[in-house]
């Protein structure tokens, strides 16, 4: 069973979308549809569940939330980090319909609507349906939010892919997602915490209410309004989840409790993360160390994404969430057992030291130059800065106690999330005063060590979650949502189309579904 299992993850990438097929899959469909008793649905929905590891995990949907905005930028160094300029493409909004995170994000996020939708095909049981249908959404949400259509297999395209996949336009598909979700609530599980990498009632609540604070914006991105009652239900929402009981906002100084290894025993913040155990299953969570750290810190990594110096700079010193030396249980080094406490979480500025002798770290390349992340960093860098330029934000604790796969679990939707989305609708016309909207952020404030609002602006509760949530994988949604994306921001002009405020149907995929049609200006 288990070689079917992976047969069917390498197939379905090319299958998902392309209208023909090698004899393999061919055969392989063929025992899909003979019936149902040689296919277990568990095994088909961890399947489903392992395929959103892919584009979330400092991959390809992040890269599209993140790198496109003022938080992230993945400059060229040398003969790194070029790849024909796919990623500066992405932070300077000149992308075109064949760059290849365009078609990547798609083909991944339609194989997780895919894969989802396989389940219900075999006689799953009711909760096994819910958290099947509860990960299509999450990926329908997803392609939604990026290209502003969803491509989709059900009914008769489902079983023959000759027949091209249906497109869902943005109203069509904020109806379907809506249902979808309202339909499953009840069969889904009432998980906490500690079991949050399973689909689960707040998680479902939790991504109705980003369908209902963003839908304006989905429907008209460059003048976005939000309905009241839209906004009623982002609060509603958001009382039922904290009516729960199930989380709070992390103690002072545990803030990376939610990202580190053990973060499935410790958060109490997390509604809904991605499994990753060593030896069991996961993957891919590792970029978030490999992608920004350089090749002689521990771990070492790829050196290469990093921060811009503004969106550094909206932090306070004493901000808990900008970096502190974090002691847990996976850290093995020095600098825990002799009691270094060098930071080693959230951004890492200036000199970096080794943390099992304490001493000054050199660059590689020249050996003789400090490493010391500056301030300054240019889409291409060269000379003295090659290794050097751009400030880097690891949130996610190394965990040093396994070798292979590590243990944190990816975080989809944290509680602070939630009442940042509450004071938000608050403030855009919803039920409640401004007062409570200011009261709902400084619940998060007063735990991370920073001084408290006495009154808010949508303003600031944008850079508020620009410093709750960053490279969180939200940040373009975020800045579309408040009318900024379109802004120019280091090493970035204003764009001149809204055109980009939606990416383009990746080419290929026009060429095989001919129910795609490009947006205007690609």
């Amino acid at each position: 069973m288990k070689l079917k299992y992976i047969i069917y993850a390498c197939c379905i990438n090319s299958i998902l979308l392309v209208g023909s097929c090698t004899k393999l899959e061919e055969n392989f469909k063929g025992e899909l549809q003979e019936g149902t008793s040689n296919v277990d649905p568990a095994g088909l929905l961890i399947t489903a569940y392992n395929s959103l590891n892919t584009p979330y995990q400092q991959d390809q949907r992040w890269v599209m939330q993140e790198i496109s905005t003022d938080a992230a930028i993945a400059p060229t160094r040398g003969g790194d980090w070029d790849d024909n300029g796919m990623h500066r493409a992405i932070h300077l909004h000149s992308w075109n319909a064949d760059n290849g995170y365009m078609n990547n994000t798609f083909v991944s996020l339609g194989t997780v609507i895919y894969n989802a939708t396989i389940v219900l095909n075999y006689n799953p049981n009711a909760q096994q349906a819910a958290e099947a249908r509860f990960v299509r959404s999450l990926a329908m949400f997803d392609m939604l939010d990026l290209y502003g259509v969803v491509p989709l297999r059900q009914g008769e395209s489902l079983a023959d892919f000759r027949i091209a996949p249906e497109v869902l336009k943005a109203q069509e598909a904020i109806d379907y997602i809506v249902k979808e979700l309202n339909e499953i609530i009840n069969s889904l599980p009432d998980n906490g915490p500690a079991e949050a990498y399973v689909a689960n009632k707040n998680a479902a609540k939790t991504l109705l209410m980003k369908v209902y604070l963003n839908k304006g914006a989905f429907l008209n991105r460059q003048t976005p309004t939000f309905a009241a009652e839209d906004m009623n239900q982002v609060i509603r929402l958001s009382k039922e989840i904290s009516s729960s009981g199930k989380y709070s906002i992390s103690s002072p100084g545990k803030y990376f409790d939610n990202f580190a290894p053990d973060n499935d025993t410790k958060s109490t913040e997390n509604i809904y993360t991605l499994f990753n155990k060593n030896g069991e299953r996961g993957g891919n969570v590792d970029r978030t160390w490999n992608t920004i750290a350089h090749y002689n810190l521990n771990p070492g990594g790829w050196n290469g994404w990093c921060t811009l110096s503004d969106y550094y700079d909206k932090f306070s010193a004493n901000d808990e969430r900008k970096g502190i030396y974090y002691n847990y249980a996976a850290d093995t080094t020095s600098n825990k057992s002799k009691n270094f406490r060098r930071q080693n979480v959230g951004f890492f500025a200036g000199q970096q030291y080794n943390w099992s002798t304490n001493k000054p770290l050199m660059a590689r390349n020249p050996a003789t130059a400090p490493l010391s992340f500056s301030r300054e960093v240019t889409i291409r860098t060269s000379g003295a800065t090659l290794e050097t330029a751009g400030i880097r934000p690891m949130k996610y604790a190394f965990d040093y106690a396994v070798t292979g796969q590590r243990n944190n679990d990816w975080v989809v939707f944290r509680y602070a999330d939630v009442l940042l989305m509450e004071a938000e609708a608050i403030l855009r016309g919803g039920t409640g005063s401004p007062a409570e909207a200011t009261a709902l952020v400084n619940s998060i404030r007063t735990n991370r060590g920073v001084s408290l609002f006495t009154s808010l602006t949508l303003d600031e509760l944008l850079d508020e979650r620009a410093r709750e949530l960053y490279w969180e994988g939200w940040r373009r949604q975020d800045l579309i949502r408040f009318g900024k994306f379109l802004l120019a921001w280091q090493e970035k002009q204003a764009d001149p189309d809204p055109k980009t405020l939606v990416y383009p149907i990746p080419s290929q995929q026009i060429a095989v579904n001919p129910n795609l049609i490009q947006h205007n200006g690609y």
